[in-house]
């Protein structure tokens, strides 16, 4: 496979990543690609020349895991790929981050180049090699990411289920599924495990993320592995971030609260708490979050935090509840008015504010 070589002005014995990246870009990366991101960095500061093989050798990934990476990098356009008429990759670009915001391409003119390293001994080994070449497979099962699925016979199905791990997988899918396995929802887990290569902790963690979505069909799980086999992710931390990221309902909230970001975990034990220990539906939540947003600009996750715990005491199960309990609270507070704007008794002032949400919410907080 031809090395590639990128081309600069002086050596350099520190590699420089901009601010721009590691504040817009990284955290959205899995480990995988982060790697070959950095490794092209530092390939241009010392000025040194690489290949698709080198990198999968020292980071021990398979060829198809650093084209999976760089076409990532591709999406978010801090790379460009080039490829000649053979479908080989033949130039990498690396775009200056700093030069544009996410998602958007940058001017050629700020474009760092890796270039194919041309010299009469590989234009002569280009000769010998077939036109379709093991980096063009490579690059062509990346653009088109159907994975052929294996008729695995009853012999491999009986070698299968003498391996401990998958024995014991097969036991643990079927107490997720609460139904035993027929043979070809089996299959489906060989598949991941012998074809996608999950790990069983990672086919665990899948089985159990499908089910809690109420989502039993093999089917639907098959899916959903190879979307995360799509995305690189190889185990379930990864798979979790991922999840997370994309579950609607987490960024309904997020957007409700005004929050473009991925959540902290901080923000998802918020987020879990109202969703799980509360029990709220989506409407109710995003209503909290509604008069959060008009009510305060800092500290909105504990602010909403204390609307639906308030909520949650008085047994809210829909908006026509919340309505009952400001169309109460506007009573009461019409009917203690008059006796509580003549006096400033501390005591009788907190009676008049007891169905207050804003003044206890204000208080809480400036604890």
């Amino acid at each position: 496979m031809s090395s590639l070589k990128i081309y600069k002005d002086k050596d350099s014995e520190a590699t420089v990543i901009s601010n721009h990246f590691i504040d817009d870009y990284m955290k959205d990366a899995n480990d995988a690609q982060l790697k070959v991101y950095l490794y092209l960095l530092r390939m241009m500061s010392a000025n040194r020349a690489t290949s698709i093989s080198d990198i999968a050798d020292l980071f021990n990934h398979t060829e198809k895991d650093v084209m999976r990476a760089l076409k990532y990098w591709e999406k978010t356009h801090l790379i460009a790929l080039d490829f000649d008429e053979s479908k080989n990759l033949s130039g990498i670009h690396l775009l200056d981050p700093d030069k544009k915001e996410p998602g958007k391409q940058a001017p050629s003119a700020n474009v760092l180049s890796f270039i194919q390293k041309n010299n009469a001994e590989e234009e002569q080994a280009t000769k010998k090699i077939p036109e379709v070449t093991r980096e063009a497979e490579v690059v062509k099962e990346i653009f088109e990411p159907e994975i052929e699925k294996p008729s695995y016979n009853a012999d491999q199905l009986r070698a299968f289920q003498k391996n401990d791990e998958i024995s014991e997988l097969l036991f643990i899918a079927e107490q997720y599924m609460n139904k035993p396995l027929s043979n070809q929802d089996m299959k489906t887990i060989l598949f991941f495990y012998d074809k996608l290569q999950f790990s069983s902790d990672l086919i665990d963690y899948l089985i159990q993320y499908c089910v809690e979505k109420e989502k039993r069909d093999f089917r639907y799980i098959e899916k959903v592995a190879l979307g995360w086999h799509k995305e690189g992710i190889t185990s379930p931390k990864q798979a979790m971030t991922y999840a997370k990221k994309y579950d609607k309902n987490i960024n309904t909230i997020m957007k409700a609260l005004g929050k473009a970001s991925t959540p902290s975990p901080k923000e998802l034990e918020y987020i879990t708490r109202w969703t799980k220990s509360f029990g709220f539906a989506l409407d109710i939540i995003t209503e909290a979050c509604d008069r959060t947003t008009l009510a305060v600009q800092n500290h909105r996750f504990e602010y909403c935090d204390v609307i639906l715990e308030k909520w949650y005491e008085k047994q809210v199960k829909n908006k026509q509840d919340i309505k009952a309990l400001d169309e109460n609270y506007n009573r009461t507070k019409q009917s203690q008015t008059s006796t509580t704007k003549n006096t400033n008794n501390k005591f009788n002032q907190f009676a008049a504010n007891d169905y207050d949400f804003q003044a206890l919410e204000k208080e809480i907080l400036s604890n």
